[in-house]
C-alpha cells in the first residue's frame, strides 16, 4: 500500500522506517532451479517428481538428500508470549516469528518457515506441530506462555526424532551462561564460588536455573511475584516445585531483595524495577545481568555504580544478551549432525563456544561477542556438531 490508502487518508505509518522493512513480509519462497522448458517442468513436477517420490516411498531416508525438510526449520508460536508485548495473538505474532526466520537465514544459512497457530490448546499444539514435522529439519518453538511451555516442548521432544527447542528457554539460558563465564573471570570467581538470584520463574528463568545448576553454579535463589521460591510454599506449579527442591540451599522464605544482600549475580528475566538500595546490598565486584526489554530491571547507569559487570537485553549497550548468538548456530549444528534432539551437553557446549569468541579479548564491557559478530554461529554449530556426535545423537 501506498502512503495514501486504499480509502485516500495519508497513511499514518509512512514515516515509522519499520512498517517499510516489514511490508509485504519480510519472506519469499523461491525455487531453487529455474522452469525454462518442457524438459525442466517434466523434471520437476510430473512424471519425473514421481519417480523421486516412489524411491523416498520405498526408502524413506532419501527423503533427507531429495527434499528441502533437512535443512529447513519451522518456527511455531500462538502468540502468547511475544517479546515484551505478552498475549497479542498469532496474527501480531507473525511480523516477529517472519524476523526470526530472517535471522535463521542471515546468521545460520538455514531456510525456515513461519507457523502461528490460532489455538492455546497444549494438546492441539503438540499434535499439529507433529503433522507437520515431516515437511521440517528442526522445530523452534518460540513465544508460547508458561507454564504450557514446558509440558509442549516435553512432549514434542519425546514424540519427534529432530531437533526441537522453545529458544525463549534455552537460547537466553545458552547465552546467558556464556556471559556469566566470562564475567566471573573478569571478577576473578570460579563458577562454583557465586551465589545468583534469578528473578522470574517462567520460561526464561527456569532454563537459566537449569543451565546454571548444570554448568557448576554455587547457590542459586529464584523468585516470582509473591518472593523466592523454596520448598515450604503450597502455591507452587511443578515446574516451580523441581526449582525450589534443586535451589535455595538456605531454604531462605522472604522476597527477592532480601536474597540479593551479599549476592554476587543479579539476573533480571522479569520485568519490574529493582530499587538502587537492592543493588547496592549486593556483594562488592557484582555482576547484573537486567534483562528485560524494552525497560531493563536496574537501570545500567545506577547499577555501574555498584556492579563491576553490567548486561542487559538492550541494542546499543555493551554486552546485550540477544538470543541470535545461540539459536541459529544451535540449529545448524544439530541439523548438519543429523541429530534426533537438543541435549543439554550440547547447550553447554554452545555456551562455551560462544564464551571462546571473546577469548583473551574478556573486559568488563565485552563479555559477550556482539549479537553481529559472524563468528559465533560457526563457532556454536561447530562445537553443538561435535558434541552431538560423542554423545550418539547423531545420524551422520
Amino acid at each position: 500500500m501506498s502512503a495514501q490508502q486504499h480509502d485516500g487518508t495519508a497513511d499514518r505509518f509512512a514515516d515509522d522506517p519499520a512498517f517499510a522493512v516489514h511490508e509485504g513480509g519480510k519472506l519469499v519462497v523461491r525455487p531453487t532451479r529455474g522452469i525454462e522448458s518442457t524438459a525442466d517442468l517434466a523434471l520437476t513436477y510430473t512424471p519425473g517428481v514421481a519417480r523421486v517420490s516412489s524411491a523416498i516411498a520405498a526408502e524413506p531416508d532419501l527423503a533427507d538428500r531429495y527434499t528441502w525438510a533437512p535443512r529447513v526449520v519451522a518456527v511455531v508460536s500462538d502468540g502468547t508470549a511475544v517479546l515484551g508485548l505478552g498475549d497479542i495473538g498469532p496474527a501480531a505474532a507473525l511480523p516477529v516469528m517472519e524476523g526470526k526466520a530472517c535471522l535463521f537465514s542471515e546468521f545460520a544459512g538455514l531456510s525456515s518457515v513461519p507457523v502461528v497457530l490460532s489455538t492455546r490448546d497444549v494438546d492441539t499444539i503438540v499434535e499439529t506441530v507433529a503433522a507437520i514435522a515431516p515437511s521440517f529439519g528442526g522445530i523452534n518453538l518460540e513465544d508460547i506462555s508458561a507454564p504450557r511451555c514446558f509440558e509442549i516442548e516435553d512432549r514434542l521432544r519425546e514424540r519427534l526424532d529432530i531437533p526441537v527447542m522453545h529458544d525463549d528457554q534455552h537460547g537466553t539460558a545458552i547465552v546467558v551462561l556464556a556471559a556469566l563465564r566470562n564475567a566471573a573471570r573478569v571478577v576473578g570467581r570460579e563458577l562454583g564460588s557465586l551465589r545468583v538470584v534469578v528473578s522470574g520463574a517462567g520460561a526464561a528463568g527456569v532454563a537459566c536455573t537449569k543451565i546454571l545448576l548444570e554448568a557448576g553454579v554455587g547457590d542459586i535463589a529464584v523468585a516470582d511475584s509473591r518472593g523466592v521460591l523454596h520448598t515450604g510454599r503450597d502455591d507452587l506449579t511443578p515446574v516451580k516445585r523441581w526449582v525450589a527442591e534443586h535451589t535455595n540451599r538456605a531454604g531462605y522464605a522472604g522476597t527477592m531483595a532480601g536474597a540479593l544482600e551479599g549476592a554476587d549475580v543479579y539476573l533480571g528475566l522479569s520485568g519490574g524495577s529493582v530499587p538502587e538500595s537492592v543493588i547496592a546490598s549486593m556483594a562488592s565486584d557484582g555482576i547484573v545481568f537486567s534483562l528485560a526489554n524494552p525497560i531493563p530491571e536496574v537501570d545500567p547507569e545506577m547499577a555501574a555504580r555498584y556492579a563491576a559487570v553490567v548486561a542487559t537485553g538492550r541494542s546499543g549497550e555493551p554486552n546485550q544478551i540477544n538470543n541470535v548468538l545461540a539459536f541459529p548456530g544451535v540449529f545448524r549444528g544439530a541439523i548438519d549432525a543429523g541429530a534426533t534432539s537438543i541435549t543439554e551437553e550440547m547447550k553447554l557446549a554452545a555456551a562455551t563456544a560462544i564464551a571462546d569468541v571473546v577469548g583473551d579479548g574478556v573486559r568488563a564491557d565485552y563479555v559477550v561477542p556482539s549479537p553481529l559478530d559472524r563468528r559465533v554461529a560457526d563457532a556454536v554449530a561447530a562445537a553443538v556438531a561435535s558434541c552431538a556426535r560423542e554423545q550418539g545423537v547423531a545420524r551422520t
